[in-house]
């Protein structure tokens, strides 16, 4: 029989149960809370299934939402309280890479959808991985399109180097959504009207990619040539500079550009890249193989105005196939802004800072590693959280790197694990419970003003075989404690000393008076 969900928080890894249970490390939902993380509730998205989850900061639910539509893969929670989400579009089987999505999704508090926006078209284009809301209700949404060989090469591109005879680049739509499921698309940009190349003089857009950093060189060589071009992975918006940050993922650099223009404009010049990070080789001839910092890098966002760091960028730098070994760092610089929203170039021809500033590395590098997906999020106390994907855990660290609050997501693609319980594929990569990101709110997020806040349980499932069902509600719960304590005539406190009252109290006392013995 199962104990459906109850909160056990501890300083350390081990739980005793007394005759309960025997002594058994903890594996999922909450592995540490300690007073100095940052009081809210984390928002998480699991990529193998279909709820998105709102957790307070004691790993209990206090909110849930469930869509139809596995992640495509970015979730956000908005100022009044709806859940806007990506999801995977059914019928989308032109055009398969990681990331891949199709829909956008608005559920309210409540859990009821309310908007519904298909961004795919069979052999034209797919929205993927990230979206934005923007303050004006609208949304941004990152997408692929489709060229044909003959485009590509009609644009520079040299001919046997698209192993599908296609390229998928990347571009960018507003859109304000206008009806259940319609939305009018009032703002776009294209990576396309922004490339360079030295392949054919008769072109256009011939030029020297070296001298032409706001431009993007077709025929850089990321070592891949499927039609997933540059795979951007996320995209962020500054309303205070009113500019788009874009992270390519195969550049090893992320792009800024600018959202002030109109659609016709951010065609031409004024949308060119304004700022670029990450690998100088992209586009500066004085680049070495050593000025390349970022490897298979995610979530590339500003830090909000009023943060600790705020106008900086972080940086989740997932160390894919860096030359120093595997290992991943969590990474923040200062841009080389100028007064008037534009960015500053060395004189050496390469965007700086030379160096970021490493915000988390494992004490033995090698130990911490999220070779894909993945992300990092400023707190508003300093504190970072952390999303290590492909495990589906999240860590909050302080400015000097301590772990104070750490939480292992239990809901897989082949159910809700028990305590004591590992993902599948934890040997190697966890298969079943990896998480795109993950996001905290403090406590007067307006979101909240007017909702229920109530915890309810934790999403982990926890073993009570000794214990009957007492209250015939059909399962075993914390009420089933409850109906023992009421039954013995007293209430609980803090029996166990910890400076809290929690299901550990009552734990402790119905093995204490010996009802599972």
């Amino acid at each position: 029989m199962k104990l459906d969900g109850s909160r056990l928080l501890v300083g350390g890894l081990l739980l005793v149960f007394g005759s309960m249970a025997a002594q058994a490390e903890r594996t999922v939902g909450i592995l540490k809370h300690d007073s100095s993380a940052y009081p809210g509730y984390t928002l998480f998205s699991p990529l193998n299934t279909y709820k998105t989850y709102l957790l307070d900061n004691d790993g209990r639910v206090v909110n849930e939402w469930e869509s139809t539509l596995l992640p495509g893969v970015a979730a956000y929670l908005l100022e009044d309280g709806s859940l806007l989400r990506t999801g995977q579009a059914a019928g989308n089987s032109d055009f398969v890479a990681g990331g891949q999505g199709g829909q956008v999704e608005r559920f309210n508090w409540d859990g009821t959808l309310e908007w519904s926006f298909r961004y795919s078209e069979f052999g034209q284009y797919k929205s993927h991985h990230d979206i934005q809301p923007l303050p004006n209700g609208n949304v941004l949404i990152l997408a692929w399109e489709m060229k044909t060989e003959e485009e590509c090469i009609a644009a520079g591109r040299e001919p046997g180097t698209m192993q599908d005879g296609e390229l998928w680049p990347e571009h960018v739509i507003e859109v304000t959504p206008t009806g259940f499921d319609t939305g009018d698309i009032v703002w776009e940009w294209h990576a396309w009207d922004h490339l360079v190349q030295n392949h054919n003089a008769s072109l256009p857009n011939y030029g020297d990619p070296n001298e032409s950093p706001g431009k993007m060189h077709i025929n850089y060589d990321t070592g891949l040539y499927d039609g997933d071009w540059l795979h951007a992975n996320s995209l962020h918006y500054n309303p205070q500079l009113d500019q788009i940050m874009i992270n390519m993922h195969r550049l090893g650099e992320f792009w800024i550009i600018d959202h002030s223009t109109t659609t016709e404009e951010a065609a031409g010049p004024a949308g060119d890249i304004l700022y670029r990070w990450g690998n100088a080789s992209v586009y500066s001839r004085n680049a070495s193989a050593d000025d390349r910092v970022l490897w298979g890098q995610h979530d590339a966002r500003w830090i909000p105005e009023g943060y600790p760091g705020e106008g900086n960028i972080l940086i989740f730098n997932n160390g894919r196939n860096r030359p120093e070994g595997a290992f991943t760092t969590v990474e923040e610089i200062t841009p080389p802004i100028l007064a008037d929203g534009t960015y500053e170039m060395g004189s050496d021809g390469m965007y700086g800072p030379a160096e970021p500033e490493i915000v988390y590395m494992a004490d033995e590098p090698t130990d911490f590693y999220a070779s894909f997906i993945s992300g990092a999020e400023r707190l508003p106390n300093g504190n970072t959280i952390i999303c290590s994907g492909p495990w589906g855990e999240f860590f909050e660290i302080t400015d000097a790197g301590d772990i104070v609050w750490f939480y292992h997501n239990p809901d897989t693609s082949t159910g809700v694990l028990s305590q004591g319980d590992l993902p599948a594929g934890q040997g190697g990569f966890s298969t079943t419970n990896r998480t795109f990101r993950a996001s905290r709110f403090g406590i007067d997020y307006p979101g909240f003003i007017g909702k229920d806040m109530t915890p309810g349980l934790p999403i982990e499932i926890y073993d009570a075989d000794c214990l009957p069902d007492l209250d015939g509600s059909g399962i075993i719960d914390v009420n089933d404690l409850l109906n023992v304590i009421n039954n013995w005539g007293t209430g609980v406190g803090d029996v166990q000393g910890d400076g809290k009252t929690d299901v550990n109290d009552l734990l402790f006392v119905v093995d204490q008076w010996g009802l599972c013995n």
